[in-house]
C-alpha cells in the first residue's frame, strides 16, 4: 500500500484556450485531468512519493482517459472502481487573464457519486502514513459522505496515520448552506490537521481573523493538532494545539495565469514535507512554494514540480 491515500471525484476538464471569452462563445479547448484530490495525488507522486487514489469512474471514454492519466502519473489505481450504469463527471473552464475563471460542471448523478462506502473496508492501510480528504467528496451523495466517515475512522483508529482535511468548499454541490457548514466542520473536527482558506473561514466560522479560525477548530476537537489557514499570496497562518503559532510568508509571482489548483498544490507541499519529516513550518513553506508555482500555469496541476524543480525554485527565491 502507498504512503498517502486520498479519495475524490476525478473528472476531465475541458479548458478553453480562447482568452477572456465566456464559455458559451469559446471554440477551442484542451483536455486535462481534474479534481482537487487527484491534483494532490498527482503532485505527491511527482515528488517521488507513493499515493493511492480511491474513486469510481464510468465505463466511458472520459473514464478511460482518467484511468490512463492516473496510471501515467504513477498514481495507484488498485481501488478505482468502474460503473457501467453511471457516467464519469466532467467540467468546462474558462481561460481568463485576471480573476477566477468561469466553470461549468456536469457531474450530477456521476459514477463517483454512487461510490459504495463499503469499498473502504477492502483497503489495505499497512504502509499508509497520511490520509488526505476534502469537503468535496462528501457533498456528492449520502454514500460518498459515509465513505468519508469510514476513511476518517481508519485514520482515527491508527496512531501512525495523520489525517489531513482540506475544507475546500463547493457551495453548488450542497442543497443548503447550513448543511455544508455543519457537515464540513464535523469532518474538520475529525482531522489531525485542518486546512481552511481564509475566505472559507468566513463562511465556516464567521470570522476572517486567521487565529480565530484556527482556534475554532483547535478548541472544538480533541483530535485536531494543528490548523493551517491559507492566506493566498500572503502565505499561511499556522497554529498548533500547544499554542505555537506563526505566519509563513508566501512567494510573490509576477504573472498569475490560473489560480485553480493552488490550494491543492499547497496541500502537496504540506503532505510531502511531513512525509520527509520536515518541520511543520518548513512543510507549510513548501506548500506556499508549490501553490505559487501552480498559479503560473494554465492546467490544474501542470505547474506542480518534481523534486529537482522544487529545490531549484526554493533556492532561487531564497537567493533573491
Amino acid at each position: 500500500m502507498s504512503e498517502v491515500v486520498t479519495m475524490g471525484e476525478a473528472m476531465a476538464v475541458f479548458a478553453a484556450t480562447d482568452l477572456d471569452q465566456p464559455l458559451w462563445s469559446a471554440n477551442h479547448f484542451d483536455k486535462y485531468l481534474a479534481g482537487a484530490e487527484v491534483n494532490v495525488a498527482t503532485g505527491v507522486a511527482r515528488l517521488g512519493h507513493s499515493v493511492e487514489y480511491i474513486t469510481q469512474l464510468g465505463m466511458d471514454p472520459i473514464g478511460k482517459f482518467i484511468q490512463y492519466q492516473l496510471e501515467n502519473n504513477n498514481i495507484g489505481t488498485e481501488y478505482v472502481n468502474f460503473s457501467d450504469e453511471y457516467q464519469t463527471g466532467l467540467m468546462f473552464k474558462q481561460r481568463v487573464s485576471v480573476g477566477n475563471p468561469e466553470t461549468a460542471n456536469y457531474r450530477k448523478n456521476s459514477a463517483a457519486s454512487h461510490f459504495n462506502d463499503k469499498n473502504i473496508d477492502k483497503i489495505d492501510f499497512h504502509d499508509t502514513k497520511i490520509i488526505h480528504l476534502t469537503g468535496i467528496f462528501p457533498a456528492l451523495s449520502e454514500t460518498t459522505r459515509l465513505a468519508t466517515e469510514r476513511l476518517f475512522a481508519m485514520g482515527k483508529n491508527s496512531k501512525k496515520i495523520t489525517t489531513i482535511f482540506d475544507t475546500n468548499l463547493r457551495p453548488a454541490l450542497w442543497h443548503y448552506k447550513q448543511e455544508m457548514i455543519e457537515t464540513v466542520n464535523d469532518f474538520a473536527h475529525q482531522a489531525k490537521i485542518v486546512l481552511p482558506g481564509i475566505h472559507e473561514g468566513e463562511i465556516l466560522v464567521g470570522s476572517s481573523n486567521p487565529e480565530q479560525i484556527a482556534d475554532f477548530y483547535l478548541t472544538n476537537s480533541d483530535i485536531t493538532e494543528a490548523v493551517v489557514v491559507k492566506l493566498g499570496s500572503d502565505g499561511a497562518f499556522v497554529k498548533e494545539k500547544n499554542g505555537n503559532k506563526l505566519l509563513v510568508p508566501g512567494y510573490k509571482v509576477d504573472t498569475i495565469i490560473d489560480t485553480v489548483g493552488a490550494g491543492d498544490g499547497f496541500a502537496v507541499g504540506l503532505i510531502t514535507g511531513i512525509l520527509e519529516q520536515l518541520s511543520l513550518a518548513d512543510s507549510v513553506r513548501r506548500g506556499n512554494a508549490i501553490g505559487s508555482l501552480a498559479v503560473q500555469s494554465a492546467g490544474d496541476n501542470d505547474g506542480y514540480p518534481n523534486a529537482d524543480e522544487l529545490m531549484d525554485y526554493i533556492a532561487q527565491r531564497s537567493i533573491n
